[in-house]
């Protein structure tokens, strides 16, 4: 079931030159008093992406619709731009085949691309629509749409006229069924709220199964990603490890396995801060539940630290069918 049409493949509008340089660009874009992502004058190799220069309701005030905090998993904005501005020209398509609240297509539309998501929870599907809807309100000059229903099946979901046109897909997986969400204090304590991806009647989300079973869907998704993929496209999925029941979970390294079975070519493997840079230091910018966790840790004697980035893992789809990842 879809919510709109799906936009027609990109008619391929480009801009000046420095816009359109594959390298990494400096995240001074990414400045704290506008709350905007605009590409940076100088294009500068990194990897090392200043993506949370701001917090994450700076980045979002303004720009997205007030229900949008109420999704357990949100992308910093500045992330899907970063990589928007990096891997993409004005006028290219862009997928996120998980996109929650429509992050990867809020942010590749203000940035003069086209984009479509794909979404399996309708509150979420709708919530993304209303972000769009914002956002052109705004003056953002690409075109968006959402499609809902699960992105295992990418290729039944999306229009054939769609394959080989995407320049850049940007997605990040579930980290399971519960996640940090909001938290209000009270006279009991904390109370946590917002922290699922749905009610738990449905269990068809990725987020409900086990890491193979997780790491077997997402491979389905790239699979169908590859195919949408120009010759050459690029795929960006930013995913990090977690602690269940005291062991490390290596979800970036299951990614990039799902990554080369699915026929695509990792590239790089770059971080994304979640973390200020002031003065040379680091400002970690830890959840409540994280923090938690760590001070408990440390006071039983486990030296665990703060979360201060995210995996960015970078894929090439080959430019010809016999080019594997060795090459």
């Amino acid at each position: 079931m879809t919510d709109h049409t799906p936009v027609p493949p990109s008619r391929g509008r480009h801009g000046d030159a420095e816009d359109a340089h594959p390298g990494r660009r400096q995240d001074d874009s990414h400045r704290e008093s506008s709350g905007r992502h605009q590409a940076p004058d100088q294009p500068q190799r990194l990897s090392v992406w200043a993506t949370a220069q701001q917090t994450g309701p700076v980045q979002r005030s303004g720009r997205y619709t007030a229900e949008s905090v109420k999704h357990p998993a949100r992308m910093l904005p500045a992330i899907a731009a970063h990589a928007i501005a990096t891997y993409t020209q004005p006028g290219d398509l862009v997928l996120d085949p998980m996109c929650g609240i429509g992050t990867t297509l809020v942010e590749a539309i203000h940035a003069g691309r086209d984009a479509i998501g794909v979404e399996y929870e309708p509150r979420w599907s709708n919530i993304a629509d209303a972000n769009i809807t914002h956002a052109q309100q705004q003056g953002a000059g690409g075109r968006a749409s959402v499609v809902r229903g699960d992105a295992t099946r990418l290729r039944s979901l999306l229009p054939a006229a769609l394959t080989g046109q995407v320049a850049l897909v940007v997605t990040s997986p579930p980290y399971g069924p519960t996640v940090h969400g909001l938290v209000r204090p009270g006279a009991d304590g904390v109370a946590k709220f917002d922290n699922a991806y749905n009610d738990g009647t449905d269990k068809g989300n990725l987020a409900y199964r086990d890491l193979t079973g997780l790491t077997d869907g997402f491979e389905q998704i790239l699979s169908g990603c590859a195919v949408l993929l120009r010759p050459g496209g690029t795929v960006v999925v930013t995913a990090r490890p977690w602690r269940k029941n005291g062991q490390l979970v290596d979800l970036p390294s299951a990614v990039i396995a799902a990554g080369v079975r699915a026929g695509l070519v990792p590239t790089e493997r770059c971080v994304a801060l979640l973390a200020a840079v002031r003065d040379g230091r680091l400002v970690a910018r830890p959840s409540f539940f994280q923090l938690q966790a760590v001070r408990k840790a440390r006071t039983a004697g486990t030296p665990l630290h703060l979360i201060t980035h995210e995996d960015v893992l970078i894929f090439r789809r080959p430019e010809l069918p016999t080019e594997v990842a060795d090459d």
